[in-house]
């Protein structure tokens, strides 16, 4: 780049955006490939631009808008799109809903290069058609080509970035206790999951009552398997008590059980098992009195496929705290994050 006076600049051709802050807005007030005219030069001057850069061609440098764009393309995102390089940076829009996940390790590796910097929402972060997932520039406004080189070999056959769709569940609701069965007391279980599950693409195959009786929990979870459910709920007697018989039968169904328990609260007696390729959740009774819990967290993942393992479960530990805010903001705060 060749940095030249404003007032010698007439006629000349920007080779950076330069940046307008006021009242709130930030943003170009001249782009990169602007031929700057006299009439310019006040308005130059007021945003205390003394001098401008003009590009002039140097093998082995890259502006920072073509370092973006060949960031961008080294971490292709299917159900998003880039935005055009602006003020040296493209962003990464999300055009579905769905789960989105990073590779965070590769990120670090990438975010170790000179120059570069690719910022994301969290691995594990449900998003909405619209929100912002990346931002990828360089700092300087020229790097050296081979830190571009090196990033897409990095990338190279692995998946930065990653956007995961929802996928169509069948699932069968069964509530246990004997206290419910009955009619001691009602049912509050049941509009809470419907209403949860109305966020995810799903057909609620039916919704059954059980007494605390073994034989008949599991009758009820044949049942809804046989009838094509990908996705089986079981909620109460999810404690330690010696009459709580829903992780019974659910080992009894021959489901592995990946963990009862996790380092989450509320919802730390969660259970997380799977028959096949059948997920299946036990949600313990803070789901019907907390208008968060570890229910919400993990089912995003199951119906973006993920199969959670052990490990994703103790990760759980590090943000597994919810601080009960007045307001609830989630997922948008520190709960749930791994």
């Amino acid at each position: 780049m060749k940095k030249v006076k404003v007032e010698d600049a007439v006629g000349m051709t920007l080779c950076h955006d330069i940046t307008e802050m006021r009242d709130g807005f930030k943003g170009a007030a001249f782009k990169r490939g602007h031929v700057i005219r006299e009439e310019d030069i006040p308005k130059l001057l007021d945003l205390g631009k003394r001098t401008v850069f003009i590009w002039q061609a140097d093998a082995g440098e890259i502006h920072e808008e073509d370092a973006a764009r060949r960031m961008a393309a080294m971490a292709p995102v299917e159900g998003a799109h880039y935005t055009e390089p602006s003020e040296g940076k493209v962003l990464l829009m999300a055009d579905q809903r769905g789960m989105f996940r990073v590779d965070t390790e590769l990120l670090r590796q990438v975010n170790s290069i000179g120059d570069l910097t690719i910022s994301t929402l969290p691995d594990h972060h449900p998003v909405e058609a619209g929100a912002r997932l990346a931002s990828m520039r360089i700092v300087p406004l020229v790097t050296q080509e081979e830190q571009i080189i090196r990033a897409e070999e990095l990338c190279k056959g692995r998946r930065l970035l990653d956007l995961r769709p929802y996928k169509f569940m069948k699932v069968g609701v069964i509530i246990t206790g004997s206290e419910i069965y009955t009619g001691r007391i009602k049912d509050k279980f049941e509009p809470v999951v419907r209403a949860k599950l109305q966020k995810y693409p799903s057909e609620i195959l039916g919704v059954t009552i059980c007494d605390d009786d073994l034989d008949m929990i599991v009758a009820a979870a044949k049942g809804y398997l046989d009838a094509g459910a990908d996705f089986l709920i079981f909620t109460g007697g999810m404690s330690v008590d010696p009459d709580d018989l829903t992780p019974t039968a659910i080992r009894k169904l021959g489901a592995d059980i990946v963990s009862h328990g996790v380092p989450s609260q509320p919802g730390n007696m969660t259970l997380v098992a799977y028959l096949g390729d059948v997920a299946i959740l036990g949600v313990p009774g803070a789901a019907v009195s907390l208008p968060t819990t570890i229910f919400d967290v993990l089912l995003p993942q199951i119906f973006a496929g993920d199969k959670l393992t052990k490990e994703d479960l103790v990760r759980l530990g590090d943000g597994g705290l919810c601080q009960l805010c007045k307001s609830c903001h989630f997922p948008n705060c520190t709960f749930g994050r791994y």
